[in-house]
């Protein structure tokens, strides 16, 4: 069976070219640009991976995560954090993720991390 993977980015570029990217990859892609509607998507599509960007207007992606990883049901789902940030890898860490990616993202590296997490 073909996994599915979100992606959670509030860019609209980065959203596309990163679903035509992981399309390639051989998964299933659906894209979410509001990170308040991030529990509901998850809810409806049950995918088996979320990337997710850590700076999003409104809800940031630590916040996002802290709210994925207090449901039960939520709590294992692997999640990729990304950010071009000089400290997003330590947030990601502190907020639990399971693995993180600088932007800009060498594919061949983002590709081996989403198929170790699945």
């Amino acid at each position: 069976m073909v996994k599915k993977i979100m992606i959670c980015d509030d860019d609209n570029g980065i959203l596309e070219m990163m679903e035509m990217i992981i399309e390639e990859f051989g998964f299933d892609v659906f894209t979410e640009a509001n990170s308040v509607n991030v529990l509901k998507r998850l809810e409806s599509e049950k995918p088996d991976l979320l990337l997710l960007d850590i700076w999003m207007p409104v809800l940031s992606g630590d916040q996002v995560l802290k709210t994925i990883k207090a449901e039960p049901k939520f709590s294992s789902l692997p999640v990729i954090m990304y950010s071009a940030s000089a400290e997003g890898h330590i947030i990601a860490e502190k907020s639990g993720a399971s693995d993180y990616i600088a932007k800009p993202f060498d594919m061949n590296d983002l590709e081996a991390k989403i198929i170790a997490l699945l």
